[in-house]
């Protein structure tokens, strides 16, 4: 506790210095974003609370991984880790996607990649090493439901990639090398084109690590191909590609390890889809197919057998979205759209020595090939009934293939007292339909399952100062959820039912500060209180950096607080720590840039999972070069 008030004083202490700083900045408040919507519009007129974190934050730590930095960036959201590179999957993984106390783990937090849903198709869940720095621009972040527009599994919220592009005609390469602590090495060449009509962008990575203990080595290759058409001044065609392999071993608590507990993964994306920009209207239709391929060892204890057989699964997560927005009169705006999805899972076992598959009911599975089919249609209208109020409401219309039907309703209102401030108020309906898993895979699927449901009460304020160097903004919050699917004793057995209830509240502070040209200052800060531990969801989480760049040096630093963490849910053993970063780079020449960074640099000893001890103070160095 001393430590928190100690990290919010010095955070007061800064804020309270802002009334010196006259600096000419963009507020925040006028960041144009989609994802609160499906078309670009400016935050102040969303009611929905939208965070923001531009390609140079992503890239400022030289971290190949998006999540890390959201942890960062992004009040009320947090990513467990285990190592110095790679999150995993099944057993003993992180890359745990929490937000005000929900989990992508467990599919209640959606992620998208230019608005298409991305999880995997028979658990359910979000892959924390499929979202590689290469392929973004920005990164958007809704907290709160966005179930009204993105349907299943945005009951918490959404982080929508938002991928790279070239605005202007020319050629850009750039190749950045790293390498330090522990074997990890990192590697990404990218190449950007515009020329008239047409642009594109290849990315391709590579990663190793042999991460801080035995059997925990982790090995990576990710590749993306992004290229547009404009076909006239008012439409263009695009088409991407996405994939990522990776392979991954489990080494077990370090009070019980694990031999053989390998994982071999590889997932990708596809997408083809056509633009329309109208003066009074805009919108797209796309297809699109997730999909991966996973091999899994579940590993043996010591003294144990090795295992004789893999867990295989395949899954694929195709659709077509179509959207349209009309301004209809003045300070109107109309969103309708239509969403089809096919879910596609298959899970089985195979014999290590033969390959062939094999049904012995392992944990009380047979093997389970599965589709489902969901189809949404959904409308949202946005008016301005005067300069300073705006209303807005939506509702969606949605039909699973076997967990049935749900309407979502979202409601919220704007209004804007001062020039620079702006109050929002929302209520919001969020849901997520059944996963293949809870429907059908071991002993305890129960394929009558119908979807969770919340509803989330929100009240949030944003105000500019300083001619837009300083920007703040706090939010009050409180979920309600019922109808969620829990794991409960019947008839002598375990079977999943829809009986869990939630109810989370809390509050989040984002601040930053231009100071000059030289420096800039960020703060967030969130708090949470949930009546049942959950795992990956602290108590509170704040975190304090600045940017600085002089010349051709350049650095960035931060301090994150975490407190009241629980590591295991059955567990009153909460986890508190204080994580120093920093990284510094020099521009040798207009071609080439050094850099050095350093990760816990306080040596503390913590852990994000239980039994999983992270590394201390871990370094590493490298080139960038762009031509």
């Amino acid at each position: 506790m001393k430590k928190n008030i100690c990290f919010l004083a010095l955070v007061v202490a800064l804020a309270a210095t802002n009334v010196f700083s006259q600096s000419k900045n963009d507020s925040i408040l006028n960041d144009v974003i989609v994802t609160g919507t499906r078309t670009a519009t400016t935050s102040r007129n969303l009611p929905v609370t939208v965070s923001v974190v531009d390609r140079q934050t992503l890239t400022a730590n030289e971290r190949v991984n998006i999540l890390p930095t959201l942890t960062e960036q992004v009040p009320g959201l947090f990513v467990t880790q285990r190592g110095v590179m790679g999150f995993g999957v099944s057993g003993g993984a992180a890359g745990g996607i929490g937000v005000r106390g929900l989990s992508a783990g467990t599919g209640q937090l959606l992620v998208l990649v230019d608005g298409h849903p991305q999880y995997q198709g028979v658990f359910g869940h979000s892959i924390g090493d499929s979202y590689q720095t290469m392929m973004a621009e920005k990164v958007e972040v809704v907290r709160g439901p966005a179930s009204v527009l993105y349907g299943s599994n945005a009951m918490g919220g959404v982080i929508n990639i938002v991928t790279r592009g070239m605005k202007h005609d020319g050629i850009q390469t750039q190749l950045n090398l790293g390498a330090g602590s522990y074997g990890t090495v990192q590697t990404e060449l990218s190449n950007q084109i515009k020329q008239g009509r047409f642009s594109s962008t290849v990315a391709a990575q590579y990663g190793r690590s042999d991460n801080h203990r035995p059997r925990m080595g982790f090995e990576q290759y990710g590749g993306y191909l992004k290229l547009g058409y404009e076909l006239s001044d008012n439409w263009n065609a695009f088409a991407d590609v996405d994939i990522t392999h990776f392979n991954a071993s489990y080494p077990g608590t370090e009070a019980k390890p694990m031999f053989e507990a390998d994982q071999w993964i590889t997932r990708g994306v596809a997408t083809l889809g056509v633009e329309n920009h109208y003066a009074n209207t805009n919108g797209r239709i796309s297809v699109y197919d997730n999909f991966g391929i996973h091999k899994i060892n579940d590993g043996y204890a010591e003294g144990a057998k090795p295992q004789t057989e893999l867990f295989r699964s395949k899954d694929a997560l195709a659709g077509i979205s179509w959207y349209q927005t009309l301004s209809l009169i003045e300070g109107n705006s109309v969103t309708v759209g239509m969403d089809y999805q096919h879910i596609y899972g298959r899970a089985y076992y195979t014999s290590r020595e033969t390959g062939e598959i094999v049904t012995t009911g392992r944990r009380g599975m047979q093997s389970c090939h599965t589709h489902n089919n969901e189809i949404a249609g959904y409308v949202d209208v946005r008016q301005d009934i005067t300069p300073w109020l705006t209303l807005d409401a939506g509702i969606r219309y949605d039909n699973h293939s076997t967990a049935g039907s749900e309407w979502i309703p979202q409601a919220g209102i704007v209004v804007k007292p001062l020039p620079t401030g702006t109050f929002k108020a929302t209520v919001s309906k969020g849901f997520r339909n059944p996963t293949t898993k809870d429907l059908y895979l071991y002993g305890t699927a129960n394929d009558t399952l119908h979807a969770e449901r919340l509803w989330n009460y929100e009240i949030a304020w944003r105000q500019s100062l300083c001619g837009g160097a300083v920007n703040y903004g706090i939010n009050l919050y409180l979920m309600q959820g019922d109808n969620m699917i829990v794991t409960v004793p019947m008839n002598g057995a375990q079977k999943n039912m829809n009986s869990g209830k939630f109810k989370n509240r809390g509050a989040e502070l984002q601040a930053s500060w231009r100071v000059n040209s030289h420096w800039h200052l960020t703060t967030n800060h969130s708090l949470l209180h949930i009546d049942t531990p959950i795992e990956g969801n602290p108590e509170y989480k704040g975190w304090l950096g600045a940017d600085m760049n002089y010349g051709k040096w350049t650095a960035t630093a931060g301090a994150m607080q975490v407190s009241g963490l629980y590591t295991i849910a059955s567990s009153d053993v909460k986890q508190s720590f204080t994580l120093v970063n920093a990284t510094v780079g020099y521009q040798l020449n207009k071609n080439i840039r050094l850099w050095a960074k350093g990760e816990n640099l306080l040596g503390e000893k913590y852990e994000y999972i239980s039994g999983y001890q992270m590394p201390g103070a871990t370094f590493m160095g490298g080139v960038n070069l762009c031509f």
